[in-house]
């Protein structure tokens, strides 16, 4: 077996990789955990030889990484002894997990294994996202109170506008350098990968678009018909900052707005890791019912009717709303929720940014059977159409095999990276080198 992977090595093939994970997967607490699953699935089916290392603390809900034949191995940052597992490996393909990960480690895998071709998952672009959060707590400073605060609709903001409060800020000059030193981006939205390539300049060649995810079907409740759904259903990590805003707004502004046509109607908010002050929200008497972790998202979404994820900012593509069409719930997202996912097919529920708008959408699905089942379909057309996993597999295995077996023409072409690395890294390695030795004489 060893011989094979030396030969494979040797030849431009890919039979060994090594994923750096800013944490441990959790597929049952993140879109950004099953994603990571989908392509550790996807590796181990080539008969790949897959090694998952992560710096973070072993979580309690993670991934059982072992039974998939996938070796763990517990890494550390400022220690040279990450050298010595990269250099153990020898892996062709090296997956970091975010640029987090690539800024931590990405130097030290060219110093030990310059050969092994970097690629970085993007998970969705962070500073994006973070610029996003930013314009909306601007556009909050302008009330005076909580309520009226919490009645903002979703940032407005045009890709120029985008661009112009991007261009000069930390994070996003550090997450599109990250991208320049890899030799291919995955990015899990078209929108964002457009973005990159018209405001940014980003070479096309560098960048992927992959949006991977799960082609199992739901077993049961997929076909619950509309008298038997009940309730209004939100999910999602409440350690991802978009989550909790959006449960900020349903509380102030949504929910009171749909409880006033819907007297009855009940709001059930689930999701992984949540705050005691989340937990306070919870008041059964208003219909607002906070029930936490889910154990399986997909068995509480199919007793839902209608899914609400009134996102004000945020990247990527939602799982949350990848998951209620995959269980034939309708939904109410805003145009940040739904980006990246439709194209030109129509949203599968309403699409609305301002508080009247959302409440008026959610109480229409809600009540209207016709409505209900057509958006339903709307939701079957898009995950149909624009996520196969069996296409878009296909067409990321091929592109990584391509830029293995061109490396070199690949990396010279993209000088721009090789400046970046020769900078950034001599920089970050003799910081880390230094922490490295102060940490040691300490320990002494």
């Amino acid at each position: 077996m060893n011989q094979a992977f030396a030969n494979a090595s040797a030849t431009g093939k890919i039979a060994k990789v090594l994923i750096i994970g800013y944490v441990w997967p959790e597929p049952r607490s993140s879109a950004a955990g099953s994603r990571m699953m989908e392509f550790i699935q996807l590796f181990v089916a080539q008969q790949w030889q897959v090694t998952f290392a992560s710096a973070a603390a072993l979580s309690e809900h993670r991934a059982d990484l072992p039974s998939l034949g996938v070796a763990e191995i517990s890494i550390a940052v400022n220690c040279d002894s990450f050298n010595d597992v990269v250099a153990a490996l020898q892996p062709d393909l090296v997956l970091f997990d975010r640029f987090f990960t690539e800024e931590q480690f990405g130097w030290r895998v060219e110093q030990a294994c310059p050969q092994a071709l970097r690629v970085l998952d993007t998970v969705d672009l962070h500073s994006l996202r973070n610029t996003r959060q930013r314009l909306l707590k601007q556009a909050q400073q302008a009330f005076a109170n909580e309520t009226q605060k919490q009645s903002v609709g979703r940032v407005l903001a045009a890709p120029e506008q985008l661009y112009a409060a991007m261009a000069d800020d930390d994070m996003a000059q550090r997450e599109i350098a990250a991208i320049y030193r890899c030799d291919i981006s995955l990015l899990i939205s078209d929108t964002e990968r457009n973005f990159l390539q018209q405001q940014f300049a980003v070479p096309a060649t560098l960048l992927h678009h992959c949006a991977l995810m799960s082609s199992a079907s739901v077993q049961s409740g997929t076909d619950l018909p509309f008298e038997q759904r009940r309730h209004f259903i939100s999910i999602g990590n409440f350690r991802h900052a978009p989550n909790w805003d959006a449960v900020l707004w349903l509380k102030h502004a949504l929910w009171p707005a749909i409880r006033r046509q819907l007297p009855q109607a009940e709001l059930h908010v689930y999701g992984s890791y949540p705050p005691p002050k989340a937990m306070a929200l919870h008041n059964p008497a208003q219909g607002f019912h906070m029930l936490g972790w889910a154990e399986d998202a997909h068995t509480v979404m199919v007793h839902g009717r209608v899914c609400l994820a009134p996102l004000r900012f945020g990247a990527g593509i939602k799982g949350k709303l990848a998951d209620a069409m995959l269980c034939g719930t309708p939904s109410v997202t805003t145009a940040i929720g739904a980006e990246g996912m439709r194209g030109n097919l129509p949203w599968a529920g309403a699409v609305a940014d301002e508080s009247e708008t959302f409440a008026a959408a959610a109480v229409a699905l809600y009540q209207d059977q016709a409505l209900w089942q057509q958006a339903r379909q709307h939701g079957s057309d898009i995950l149909r159409l624009r996520f196969s996993k069996e296409e878009m597999a296909k067409d990321l295995l091929a592109c990584l095999q391509d830029a293995r077996s061109n490396q070199a023409a690949y990396r010279q072409r993209n000088f721009t990276g090789a400046m970046l690395r020769h900078h950034l890294h001599k920089s970050t390695q003799y910081m880390s080198q230094w922490i490295a030795a102060k940490n040691k004489a300490a320990g002494q």
